[in-house]
């Protein structure tokens, strides 16, 4: 049987990103959030304009759904999906890393834990499924933030809740780091949010590319980081592999 279409796989990522957006996007804010090229953006968008499925507006340029996608709504990947595609995932990033692993979508402009797999240690620990994080102090949120624009706009312009003294509070600091986060392609945090404790985190991508969670371990600071607080870069790498492999399971076939 032949592969799929990788051309249908980004034409469908751009419409889902558009879909679930709060607003109309550029072809660089589509671009940048699914890891494709401007021209090759540019010419799927053109073509979906072409049979109806997006519109452009005239004065700014940016997209919006198209009439013809009456039945699209707010399309979104079902978290017990992405619980499931990750299960067997995470608890062997929690093997290998020796930490805590969880897994994390956005909701209503914060991260909702949809998994999360204790240390194998013996230590007291509190189940995190259902919780709500905030995005731009922790490493899940940065991973999301760096891919979903909606996300990244909803923070708005004024300063952030800081946490710890560590917690990035202003907009174009944050703004610094989610574009670093797209550079290297997974996120960090060393005690943005909690006293002594760091994180490491990766995107997980579904169909044609579209970023749908994050994976990511939390730990304490000399655990996860070296001398200098820099992430191990073993634990990096493990934290990577894993989201590239639930990335796999959830069709992604680039990651």
């Amino acid at each position: 049987m032949p592969g799929p279409v990788q051309s249908i796989e980004r034409a469908a990522a751009i419409l889902r990103l558009i879909a679930r957006s709060s607003g109309r996007l550029g072809v660089g804010e589509i671009a940048t959030a699914l890891g494709l090229a401007r021209g090759t953006t540019h010419g799927l968008l053109r073509t979906l304009h072409g049979v109806g499925f997006v519109e452009q507006d005239e004065a700014s340029g940016k997209y919006q759904l198209g009439a013809a996608l009456l039945h699209l709504g707010t399309s979104y990947l079902d978290v017990n999906e992405l619980r499931s595609r990750a299960i067997n995932w995470a608890d062997a990033l929690a093997a290998r890393s020796g930490e805590a692993v969880r897994i994390g979508t956005l909701l209503d402009g914060q991260i909702l834990i949809v998994h999360h797999v204790f240390r194998p240690d013996d230590t007291l620990q509190t189940l995190d499924v259902g919780a709500l994080l905030p995005l731009h102090c922790t490493a899940l949120g940065k991973v999301l933030l760096a891919y979903d624009v909606s996300a990244a706009g909803g923070l708005g312009d004024g300063p952030l809740e800081a946490f710890t003294r560590r917690t990035i509070v202003l907009p174009k600091a944050l703004a610094r780091t989610v574009a670093a986060v797209r550079e290297v392609g997974w996120a960090v945090e060393v005690e943005e949010m909690t006293i002594g404790e760091a994180g490491i985190a990766a995107p997980i991508r579904g169909h044609g590319g579209l970023v749908v969670g994050a994976i990511g371990i939390s730990g304490p600071v000399e655990r996860v980081c070296d001398t200098k607080g820099q992430p191990n870069a073993s634990l990096v790498t493990f934290v990577r592999d894993a989201a590239r492999a639930v990335s796999r399971d959830l069709g992604a076939s680039r990651w």
